[in-house]
């Protein structure tokens, strides 16, 4: 069973307050070896492998992650520390420099770094509402976490994920496009985006979208099922 990039995450989550730094490195290595991981997953990795005693390794996800995110408060700290641990001390405080940078300025009218720990504390409570059912409810949380965390594009796809549920297409259609504009190698949002398409009516450029994700990942199962319904939705 093909378990999407979110899903994974969670579940890496969950192995990291567990302890188990190694079952969390699994699962997000395999996040990142598919090109689906998001800025907080590198993070994630990188924390996981710095407990584990592989610094180098470490630092590498960390800077992963500041490629997507160069204002990533919790990976500039931690990367600073890890280049302590590696003796590099110069550039242990240019990190540590960073991030003290990193923390200013306003997002809606809030600090930084207040207003993204409000976003995933919004998301967190929109996952609560999810899980109950109440997708509405849920789709308001993650469109405040947005207004608080706008280039947080992993809470992006899940916003586009319960719009699909929610049976809104067409604004999950305009979400997708947004991840994708950010990170045109997600296949994720790029098979969730053909699915969009396809049930806003536009079976076309869904066949389009569904062919390019098999072109970048061959033998998905889930998006070579989207193909086949297409086929016989045809027949």
């Amino acid at each position: 069973m093909h378990e999407s990039a979110e899903q994974l995450v969670v579940r890496a989550r969950e192995r990291f307050a567990l302890q188990d730094y190694y079952g969390a490195v699994h699962l997000l290595e395999e996040v990142a070896a598919g090109g689906r991981a998001f800025a907080d997953a590198y993070h994630l990795l990188g924390l996981s492998l710095s407990l584990l005693g592989q610094p180098a390794a470490a630092l590498a996800e960390f800077d992963r992650a500041l490629g997507l995110n160069p204002r990533y408060l919790e990976a500039l700290i931690h990367r600073g520390l890890v280049l302590l641990e590696l003796g590099r001390t110069a550039e242990a405080e240019e990190s540590f420099r960073r991030a003290g940078t990193a923390s200013g300025g306003t997002v809606a009218g809030l600090p930084a770094a207040t207003a993204a720990r409000l976003a995933n504390q919004h998301a967190g409570l929109g996952d609560a509402y999810a899980e109950a059912g109440a997708l509405n409810d849920a789709i308001v949380q993650y469109r405040r976490a947005l207004e608080l965390g706008p280039s947080f594009h992993d809470l992006r796809y899940r916003l586009a994920r319960l719009l699909l549920e929610a049976n809104r297409p067409l604004d999950a259609r305009e979400q997708l496009e947004l991840v994708l504009r950010a990170r045109p190698n997600f296949v994720d949002a790029q098979a969730a985006l053909g699915l969009a398409r396809y049930l806003s009516g536009d079976a076309a450029g869904a066949r389009e979208v569904w062919t390019a994700c098999l072109r970048r990942r061959p033998e998905d199962a889930r998006v070579e099922a989207y193909l086949a319904m297409m086929e016989r939705s045809r027949s």
